[in-house]
This record gives structure tokens, C-alpha cells and sequence, in this order.
């Protein structure tokens, strides 16, 4: 079952993606998000103006000038504030986050699901190793004073599988990344190295500053083929479903607005999802339907009582790569 002919299920076991158009439909899945957003930033807008860090709410701003004018004058990206998922280190009881029931619904989107059936099978469980993106234009993104990069510029090159543990290295995780808005070269789209997913898992060095690439966790230079880069421009609507091997990357936003875009995944129920410290849910069951999880309400009991959890414990361990391996020398 599933909606995926033949030919494609064969080009993304050969190619490691497959890009999608109108999977989503943008008025009736990607409106309501749109609209869950602004009314978070309206939120976070008028927590900063009260608390003296911006001059003021700028409701008066449509959402990609009002959010870039906040980040820019507040000196500070509030990501955390828009995602749905919870950060790797630092968690307290008040960390935000933004569980609302349009995130939810495309979490469960059966257009979503009909493609993941076909490449993992019926029985999905949807990982938690999920976020919202909202990158606002890098000339300007307020900028680490620490290192001098933008605080959320381009993604640099990594797998799926190398930002999650060890236990689940043959979890068949598939992410899907879908943009919210329009994205182009332009605005920092995605780009992938074909094929590369069969050579299985590179090595990843942890943020230098100091070297090309190291903003971020990354696959360093010497193991990537970047001539073979495809960068893949999507409408809105459109999904891209990866391997969790295929080295990705984002494009810097040298536009003029906000590049906005999901990223989710999905894998077999049972199998480890590699952040176990993190709440996933059963998106689809053919064989049990009744353990679906349907309540965003629930969902978002689970992601409290995580951050509960967290916030009382010492920062689990989530990544397995040392700054002192050769490969980051």
C-alpha cells in the first residue's frame, strides 16, 4: 500500500530523496500553521516590548519583516520559541515551545503518511526529532557575539543519522522537509548529494568557528563530494522525503525575507527513534488504528511531561562525536 509508484519508490532507494509536488495542499494544511505562527510571535512580541528588549510589538508589520525587525532588535534568535521539540541542553520548566493542533494535524497529514507507508511500511511512528525553521534573512540575522556568525544562517552539510544515538543507526528513519513559503536559491533551499547515502554513515565534527563548514555539527569537507550538489528549489506544498543517510544541506538566505519550512521523520513502530529522552507518537497502525495517537491536547501533555522530566535531570547525552577524532583534527 502507499502512494508511490514503482519508479519512484526505485529513484529514492537509488538517488537517496524524492521531491513530491502538492502534497500538501497550501490554503487548507498550510494556512492554519501560518495562522497558529503568528499568533505565537504576537505572543513572543509583546513578552519582549514588555520586558523592555524592543522599542516595540510592530503588529502593525506583516509576520517575515515583523519577525526579522524582533530577532534584529532584541539581538537575540528566539527559535525555541516557535519549534516543537525541545533543545538538547538547558531544558527548565519554563523552556517554550510551540505544540499547536495545525503542527499536529500535518504531523498526522494522510498525504504525508500514504508516502511513508510506501517507503517503511504501515505500522509509522512519527520521531521526535522534529523542528520548525524560520531563517530570517542572514544579512539581517543578529549575529553571535562570540564567533561572529549569524545566529541561524545556512545548515551545513550532515546526515539525518548523524545528529541522533547510536541505537538507532539501522532505525529506516525518513525525513520529510517541506517549506511553509516559497523556497529558492535564493533563500536558502535545500541542497543534497545524491547517492551518497549508500556509503553509509560519514563522520561529524562538532561547531568550530574556526573552520570552514564548522558552525554547526557537520560532515567535514574532506568526506563530501560537493561538485555533486543539487540544490532543489520547492513551491509550497511540495515535500521532500530523504534516507537518513543522504548528506543535506541548507543554502544561506540572501533574500529579502523569512525562509520558513518544516522538518519531520518518521520511522517503523518499535524501532529506536535515537532521541529517546524525547516523545514520538503512533502517526498510523493498519494492524492496531485504535493506538493511533488523534488529541493534539495529548501530544502536547507528552512534550510537558518531558520537559518536566528534563528539567530535573542532567542533560542526557545525545551526540556521539568528539572534537578529538582524526577526522576533526
Amino acid at each position: 500500500m502507499g502512494s508511490l509508484t514503482p519508479n519512484q519508490r526505485d529513484q529514492f532507494e537509488r538517488d537517496g530523496y524524492l521531491l513530491i509536488e502538492d502534497v500538501l495542499d497550501p490554503e487548507r494544511d498550510l494556512d492554519p500553521i501560518i495562522a497558529e505562527y503568528e499568533g505565537v510571535l504576537d505572543r513572543l512580541a509583546r513578552e519582549l516590548h514588555a520586558s523592555g528588549q524592543i522599542a516595540s510589538p510592530y503588529a502593525d508589520l506583516p509576520f517575515s519583516d515583523r519577525l526579522t525587525k524582533i530577532y534584529a532588535e532584541s539581538g537575540k534568535v528566539n527559535a525555541q520559541y516557535f519549534d516543537f521539540s525541545l533543545p538538547q541542553s538547558g531544558v527548565t520548566r519554563e523552556t517554550p515551545f510551540w505544540t499547536g493542533p495545525a503542527v499536529f494535524a500535518v504531523l498526522r497529514h494522510p498525504g504525508i503518511l500514504d508516502v511513508i507507508e510506501s517507503l517503511i511500511g504501515p505500522e509509522i511512528y512519527s520521531n521526535p526529532v522534529q523542528h520548525v525553521r524560520l531563517k530570517p534573512p542572514e544579512h539581517l540575522t543578529p549575529k553571535d557575539p562570540n564567533t561572529g556568525l549569524v545566529q541561524l544562517g545556512a545548515t551545513p552539510w550532515h546526515q539525518d543519522n548523524g545528529v541522533i544515538t547510536e541505537d538507532a543507526d539501522e532505525t529506516d528513519i525518513i525525513t520529510v522537509w517541506f517549506p511553509l513559503t516559497d523556497t529558492m536559491e535564493e533563500n536558502g533551499c535545500l541542497a543534497v548529494q545524491p547517492r551518497a547515502h549508500v556509503d553509509g554513515l560519514m563522520p561529524h565534527c562538532p561547531p568550530d568557528a574556526g573552520k570552514p563548514g564548522g558552525f554547526g555539527l557537520h560532515i567535514p569537507d574532506a568526506f563530501l563530494n560537493t561538485e555533486q550538489m543539487v540544490p532543489l528549489p520547492m513551491r509550497r506544498g511540495s515535500a521532500l522525503f530523504m534516507h537518513r543517510r543522504t548528506p543535506h544541506c541548507s543554502l544561506s538566505n540572501v533574500s529579502d525575507h523569512v525562509r520558513w519550512s518544516f522538518d519531520l521523520r518518521y520511522n517503523p513502530i518499535g524501532q529506536p527513534t535515537g532521541r529517546g529522552a524525547f516523545p514520538g507518537f503512533i502517526a498510523r497502525s493498519r494492524r492496531h488504528p485504535e493506538t493511533e495517537l488523534r488529541d493534539p491536547d495529548r501530544w502536547t501533555a507528552l512534550w510537558l511531561e518531558a520537559r518536566e522530566t528534563l528539567a530535573r535531570q542532567s542533560d542526557p547525552k545525545y551526540n556521539r562525536w568528539d572534537a578529538d577524532s582524526p577526522a576533526c583534527a
